[in-house]
């Protein structure tokens, strides 16, 4: 059995997360610049199994799609050329970053610790990827 690997993409930055082989546990992987991030999941899906992208859909509260959707369709269409044999699914990823930040809080990092916008992005990633696990 392969890894899940979760991606909350960003026009700047790119959090990831995976699951262990037996796609139990969620976990934070990194923040990737946007402009490697291909790259970085070709030589990811090299050297470790992942059968599953889980990728963020980003929705606005009355259900419609947010302006970034159409950002991250251009880099489906990049990763279904890039790495096509794994599968892609989408997340809903409504108050992932809010929940994230909520969470650095609840863990007690200190203010300084909570500005770094790629662990937010990293736990957004952690997130979205529980929420699949949960529903799966």
């Amino acid at each position: 059995m392969g890894r899940i690997l979760a991606i909350d993409y960003g026009t700047k930055r790119t959090g990831l997360a995976v699951t262990d082989e037996m796609q139990i546990i969620a976990s934070g992987l990194t923040t990737v610049d946007t402009k490697s991030l291909i790259d970085f999941l070709k030589d990811y899906t090299l050297k470790e199994q992942v059968d599953t992208f889980v990728v963020g859909l980003p929705k606005q509260m009355d259900n419609t799609a947010s302006e970034s959707e159409v950002y991250i369709k251009k880099f489906l269409i990049q990763l279904d050329k890039a790495i096509p044999h794994i599968t892609v699914v989408r997340v809903d990823e409504r108050f992932t970053s809010k929940m994230a930040f909520k969470t650095m809080i609840d863990s007690g990092l200190k203010k300084k610790q909570r500005k770094n916008k790629a662990l937010v992005d990293e736990i957004s990633a952690t997130l979205i990827l529980q929420s699949y696990l949960s529903s799966h």
